[in-house]
């Protein structure tokens, strides 16, 4: 017999008996206004440009009979990633190499080769745009071990071509802290691992932690013609700021040097102590956990919990993003969600990258309700229903873009006190249509949305 999902309730539902309709028109009467961060200058003008000099700098032999490269890339939105994939692999072209994209990103896209096919065509990188041929497959072979119960996988399709080059950004990672954490030494261990390598690596991080990720590095490297690492790194307003070709034998090292220089150009949530911490968007594009933990301060996971900066009380979502595919991992660091990412998530993907990940929690499906209205006064009711005036809310886009957001009434003391942050907009309440959600006027207020 089928059985159709459980609903728990639908948009028709009367919810005014629920403990939480005396804070609608407490939510009514809250005061918001746009404000803008500052940064130093930081931004790459002429990625063309740049990227040519950078690459012009390697010295690489000429290709021997159209020696295959395979040039591996994740699957996170990085800054002119297409540019940046097309311009190496029409570098390595006119050293007479054949290029060859290979996806390495572990299980991500339902750990199927379509689905990882779709998720580099949502960066723009197809084979058509990049003039290459993308093998996706997901087959593994083992190429060693770290130790008796501990093998190593890597692609197959890395593993039958000439040389490689792996292309990514170097960033602090969302759930760990180390020598080397987001990067070319995870792309090598995790993502060339497939869905087989990155679901027994993240079993050995329950013991171990992370500190396996340079070993497995170094074994691909001493193992196979790495030609060079192409390491990018994004500024505070999400747009690369810097590009470095690592050779082969340099990797490991350089990554630590250029992951402290990331570190330096993250951005942060100025504010602290928020009560509420409203999201538009989440995704695999935004995040490996669809909202980076470096910036709610907040995570779940086997290998370690933490509360910190800017220790939000209640993460409001209000949907998936359309890059994401679906995949709505992460989505259970939200204490309330718009019912339209329920009805977003591929659980198929979603399960298949939070299972491969030992992070269960990071699925679980928090309390969700039709409409913007009802699930801010659901996020207020149970922070002690404040009042309008000292609530303390912060509005953003996504992790990554912070540069504009909106704060309440009950942060301006904050803001009158703070450098590097200044008020844009008017104070205003905020406005809902007809059916309880927030007016589209105010959402394209924010770049991108």
């Amino acid at each position: 017999m089928t059985q159709s999902r459980p609903v728990l309730f639908q948009k028709t539902d009367r919810l005014d008996q629920m403990p939480f309709a005396d804070s609608i028109d407490q939510i009514k009467k809250i005061q918001i206004a746009q404000v803008m961060q500052e940064w130093p200058s930081s931004e790459i003008h002429s990625i063309d440009g740049y990227l040519h000099q950078v690459l012009s700098r390697i010295q690489l032999p000429s290709a021997k009979n159209g020696e295959t490269v395979g040039v591996a890339v994740g699957s996170r939105g990085i800054d002119q990633l297409a540019t940046v994939v097309r311009q190496c692999i029409d570098f390595l072209k006119s050293l007479g190499y054949s290029p060859v994209i290979i996806p390495a990103m572990g299980s991500h896209g339902g750990a199927r080769d379509d689905g990882q096919r779709a998720v580099l065509a949502s960066f723009g990188i197809t084979e058509a745009s990049m003039g290459a041929k993308i093998d996706a497959s997901m087959d593994t072979i083992q190429i060693g071990e770290l130790s008796p119960d501990f093998p190593v996988y890597f692609s197959r399709a890395a593993h039958d071509v000439d040389h490689l080059v792996v292309i990514n950004r170097i960033k602090p990672h969302t759930k760990f802290q180390g020598p080397v954490e987001s990067g070319l030494c995870k792309m090598m261990s995790i993502g060339l691992g497939k869905a087989k390598g990155a679901g027994i690596y993240h079993q050995k991080a329950v013991e171990h932690g992370f500190s396996w990720i340079p070993a497995i590095a170094q074994m691909v490297i001493d193992q196979y013609a790495v030609l060079f690492g192409l390491a990018l790194i994004e500024n505070q307003e999400g747009h690369l700021a810097n590009i470095t070709a690592v050779p082969k034998h340099e990797i490991v090292m350089r990554e630590q040097t250029l992951l402290k220089t990331a570190k330096t150009l993250m951005p942060s949530i100025p504010f602290d102590c928020i009560d509420i911490l409203m999201i538009n968007e989440i995704g695999k594009n935004i995040s490996g956990i669809g909202m980076d933990s470096n910036i709610t301060g907040r995570h779940r996971d086997i290998v370690g919990d933490f509360y910190n900066h800017p220790h939000v009380k209640r993460i409001y979502v209000r949907s998936l993003s359309p890059q994401t595919n679906g995949n709505a991992n992460g989505i259970g660091l939200a204490d309330v969600i718009h019912a339209s990412c329920l009805e977003s998530i591929d659980f198929k993907s979603t399960y298949m990258n939070a299972l491969t990940a030992l992070s269960p929690e990071k699925a679980a499906i928090p309390l969700f309700f039709h409409t913007d209205k009802d699930c801010l006064a659901a996020c207020l009711h149970t922070l002690g229903n404040p009042s309008p005036q000292s609530i303390r809310l912060v509005w953003i886009e996504h992790t990554k873009n912070l540069k504009k957001f909106f704060i309440s009434e009950g942060l301006n003391s904050d803001l009158n006190n703070m450098n590097g942050v200044s008020q844009i907009s008017d104070w205003e309440t905020i406005s809902f249509d007809a059916f309880g959600n927030i007016n589209h006027m105010l959402n394209n207020n924010l770049p991108g949305y």
